[in-house]
């Protein structure tokens, strides 16, 4: 059999066009480069400490490369700060559907919070970020808290209304959002203490799925719980005992 006589490029891909693609491919490449370098130095040393310079030469680039993508340092910084892990906004419509029952909009959740989990050493640097913005704020994190984890808090309130089957939050609802949150939470927090006591329940390619079933599971028996309390409740829609024994002292 005759080999293809026709060229493994093609003449279209080798021209301005191929060029092209090959010139956006090896920018996003320089951009990726750039930005993971400075997630590492941003982590370590925190947004006053890390110069552009710093950056750049830990990235064998030159100042203008960073001007180029990102405008500047706290350009630079807002991508690395937000890019890695995204917003818990981008979330929503994973869980928040009218038509879910409770475990669709729990494995929702789950899925999307873990799926950052994927990315190994690059989400641990994250971590360590976030918590450094904590300390030594720069304005991002308030912003992600008012523009991102706000919203996200709000619609898995709403989630556990709707299979509560009441229609205003009380503080034992906000109280149980934050439980189910923090399941997903610890996953980022003790990524390094699991890996030095059980290494295998992160290290192979499943295990992701592993933990968003198990926390599921570990939410709906939650949900549950705060079901079973309200039933036992006299009236629903007076409050929590604690809000009841007060307005009882009061009077």
């Amino acid at each position: 059999m005759n080999a293809d006589p026709r060229p493994k490029t093609s003449p279209r891909a080798a021209g301005p066009e191929g060029e092209a693609r090959k010139q956006r491919s090896d920018g996003a490449h320089a951009r990726v480069h750039l930005l993971h370098t400075a997630l590492r130095l941003f982590s370590e040393k925190g947004f006053a400490k890390t110069s552009i310079r710093d950056i750049a030469q830990a990235a064998c680039a030159n100042v203008a490369a960073i001007s180029y993508y990102f405008g500047d340092k706290a350009g630079l910084y807002r991508a690395v700060f937000t890019e890695p892990l995204g917003s818990a906004r981008d979330d929503i419509a994973l869980y928040n559907q009218p038509h879910f029952t409770l475990h669709q909009s729990l494995e929702g959740f789950f899925s999307g919070f873990l799926e950052p989990l994927r990315q190994g050493e690059l989400v641990q640097l994250s971590t360590r970020l976030h918590f450094r913005e904590m300390l030594e704020p720069t304005g991002l994190w308030a912003e992600e808290i008012d523009k991102g984890i706000k919203p996200a808090h709000a619609a898995l309130v709403k989630v556990l209304c709707r299979h509560l089957g009441i229609t205003k939050a009380d503080d034992e609802v906000h109280r149980l959002a934050f439980s189910i949150t923090g399941l997903a939470i610890h996953m980022f927090i003790s990524r390094e203490v699991v890996d030095a006591i059980r290494p295998q329940l992160f290290n192979t390619p499943d295990a992701v799925d592993h933990w968003a079933a198990s926390l599921v599971a570990y939410a709906e028996a939650m949900v549950a719980v705060e079901v079973a309390r309200r039933k036992h409740l006299p009236d629903h829609t007076a409050g929590t005992p604690r809000q009841k024994n007060a307005s009882h002292d009061k009077n």
